[in-house]
């Protein structure tokens, strides 16, 4: 089994991880478009054709199925990406995660691109999935930029500037970039308030994750699978910065041990443990679809 993966840059790591844990057996394609990021200020015929050619370059791998890890591409290219590849691939995509945050009740918080803060896109999400509670967009200036850069000042300067923003009682926060999903426990940890409410964050990756699993009727796995990587279309290696994150540490232990090699160019063998003890068992996939595009995939 196969799955592959899409997206500007590193904010696919989230969903990857995530592909893992339920089928630590699949072999994982990663396809990156280092040349063409940002995706989020491109038109969406811009956006189209960068992620139409990551999805091509994926494709040649001959994956069961494909996710868009990245919420831009899903809002602009999806249709054409699934056009393309269904129904002998299936495409799943990704939304920010509103309406399992707005269940809740809120005080809900969505932190997002500038780009898509205040975007019409957004707007219609809040409108039909989170209507009658109350929610602030928080636009995050240079998080998703600094995440890829793995600038660890950059990145703490952006959470406070987000956290800064961010209403006092809310209980819970969308992450509405794939990015902001590798910084999960800095985020929860600025948000944080004295006295305040527990904050829960909510992010897309193990819905994507499961939904993908489901189209293709896979079950629960053991075993050690591979991971390629294909950046703007070359065979390469995950990138050196990816590994200082927990995520891209356990689709390649080995490495981020110092002691893989890659078997050929692109591809990784998956060994070891994995890199974070708290999620290191093999994990089930979701019996229950539910609702695809309320869960943050679609």
């Amino acid at each position: 089994m196969k799955i592959a993966l899409v997206d500007s840059g590193l904010g696919l790591l989230a969903a990857a991880a995530a592909t893992r844990r339920l089928r630590p057996d699949a072999d994982l394609v990663i396809s990156a478009d280092p040349d063409g990021m940002p995706w989020g200020p491109r038109t969406p015929h811009d956006v189209t054709a960068h992620a139409l050619a990551c999805a091509r370059a994926a494709a040649e791998h001959r994956p069961d199925a494909v996710i868009i890890a990245c919420n831009t591409a899903s809002v602009h290219a999806l249709d054409a990406l699934r056009a393309e590849l269904e129904p002998d691939v299936p495409v799943v995509g990704t939304v920010p995660a509103i309406k399992p945050a707005a269940l809740g009740g809120g005080p809900v918080a969505i932190w997002a691109t500038p780009a898509t803060t205040g975007s019409s896109y957004q707007q219609g999400l809040i409108r039909d999935f989170a209507a009658g509670v109350e929610v602030t967009e928080v636009a995050c200036p240079g998080l998703a930029d600094a995440v890829e850069r793995a600038d660890e000042a950059a990145i703490d300067e952006a959470v406070a500037v987000a956290a800064s923003r961010t209403p006092d009682d809310v209980r819970a926060v969308v992450l509405g970039c794939t990015h902001y999903e590798l910084l999960e426990e800095r985020i929860a940890a600025a948000v944080r308030r004295p006295g305040g409410p527990e904050v829960r964050l909510h992010g897309s990756a193990d819905a994507v994750a499961g939904q993908a699993l489901r189209r293709i009727g896979a079950g629960a796995g053991e075993g050690s699978g591979s991971l390629t990587v294909v950046l703007s279309g070359r065979p390469a290696q995950l990138p050196a910065v990816a590994l200082a994150y927990p995520e891209a540490r356990l689709l390649v232990p080995a490495l981020a041990q110092g002691a893989g090699r890659a078997r050929g160019a692109g591809a990784h063998p998956q060994a070891g443990p994995a890199a974070r003890s708290d999620r290191s068992e093999p994990a089930r996939v979701p019996a229950d679809p539910g609702a695809r595009i309320a869960q943050g995939q679609q």
